[in-house]
């Protein structure tokens, strides 16, 4: 099996990580707190790579391993309704959580309590990751050195929205006139019905064609040259198109 890399630059997750190293050594019960998509499991994966991995879902199982082993992983612990009523009794704990309601039930179950904050609070992470994404998916897809702007970096979900987010700004930078070409025909062929399909999809070709333009020129006055428009016609299609 393929070891599990967890990176990062946080001093945060660094401090997390030596507790959690001590914790190998202790029949201690430890909870790791963070938002979905934050590197919570891949960091326990890191570290206990032999540890038998529960799902809280699935009480019957949790409960079992509890019985059968010394050192158990349980993630989604947030949707143990009676975390007091677990056994953890010399045994190593390691629960991961999206989140926690019951605060005080936990806190005294639990003799450590991490709190792993979400990418956006960790800009150090951001730029590490997004380089490495980009490497990565520039070497497996033999693209070119293109270079990703922060603004189109998505950390809504985290480490699942950024990494999405860098394969599509890297496939759509590399795509060609004629791969453009083929997405607007398998789109168009699928979509395209009714008695008036040319005015209705006309926008499709003109918003991002007026949008580019008016991004790249910075005038109305030039686009309309460029685009061999009147200025007012190209006025018009900026307030149909509902471009700002």
């Amino acid at each position: 099996m393929k070891p599990v890399q967890f990176l990062s630059n946080s001093a945060q997750i660094s401090n997390i990580i030596k507790g959690l190293t001590i914790s190998k050594s202790l029949f201690v019960s430890v909870m790791i707190i963070g938002e979905p998509h934050t590197g919570k499991k891949s960091l326990v994966k890191m570290l206990f790579p032999n540890s038998k991995f529960i799902d809280a879902n699935n009480e019957e199982k949790m409960l079992k391993a509890l019985d059968s082993y010394d050192e158990v992983i349980i993630y989604n612990f947030e949707e143990v309704v009676n975390p007091e009523m677990l056994n953890f009794e010399n045994k190593r704990v390691i629960a991961i959580a999206n989140k926690i309601t019951n605060s005080s039930a936990i806190e005294n179950k639990f003799a450590f309590i991490y709190h792993i904050s979400p990418l956006r609070e960790r800009e150090e992470d951001v730029k590490l990751l997004t380089e490495y994404f980009s490497n990565s998916i520039k070497e497996e897809f033999s693209l070119d050195n293109i270079e990703i702007e922060p603004k189109y970096i998505d950390l809504s979900e985290n480490i699942k929205s950024l990494k999405a987010s860098i394969y599509k700004k890297l496939t759509l930078k590399s795509l060609t006139q004629k791969d453009i070409e083929n997405l607007l025909f398998d789109y168009l062929y699928k979509s395209i019905d009714g008695n008036n399909a040319y005015r209705e999809y006309l926008p499709l070709f003109e918003k991002p064609l007026i949008e580019a333009g008016l991004a790249k020129f910075k005038s109305q006055l030039k686009l309309s040259t460029v685009l061999g428009l009147n200025r007012n016609t190209l006025r018009k299609k900026i307030y149909e198109l509902g471009i700002d």
